[in-house]
């Protein structure tokens, strides 16, 4: 995901400037060690559910305050360093938007991405 044309997009929407005051971008990377042990990662396995993806997009989407939600996922082998997954909310206030990231953050994390690291 271009992140700044994403955001370009999105504001070619006519109703954007009376819905939008603020909107936070995630850019998850893959970390070179294990969360767990700190141990070095040479790679992870990614699988994603797209269709529970889009449920959870979906859900937040409809939140107090939240004009749009993007999301963008990716799947397969992936290196240290690989962008793994870019979420953009847009909504009206920071006490809309922030805690929408975070729940939009934590359910794909929990409930629709499965990583495995290989540490070598």
């Amino acid at each position: 995901m271009d992140i700044s044309k994403t955001i370009a997009m999105l504001k070619q929407d006519p109703e954007f400037a009376q819905n939008v005051g603020m909107i936070l971008v995630h850019n998850g990377i893959v970390r070179g060690w294990s969360r767990s042990d700190h141990s070095s990662v040479s790679r992870i396995d990614v699988t994603v559910k797209t269709e529970k993806v889009e449920q959870i997009r979906a859900e937040v989407e409809q939140l107090k305050g939240v004009y749009k939600v993007v999301v963008e996922t990716r799947s397969g082998v992936m290196q240290p360093g690989d962008d793994l997954l870019f979420l953009i909310v847009a909504g009206d206030i920071r006490e809309n938007v922030k805690p929408a990231l975070s729940l939009l953050l934590d359910r794909i994390k929990s409930e629709a991405i499965d990583k495995h690291e290989i540490c070598e």
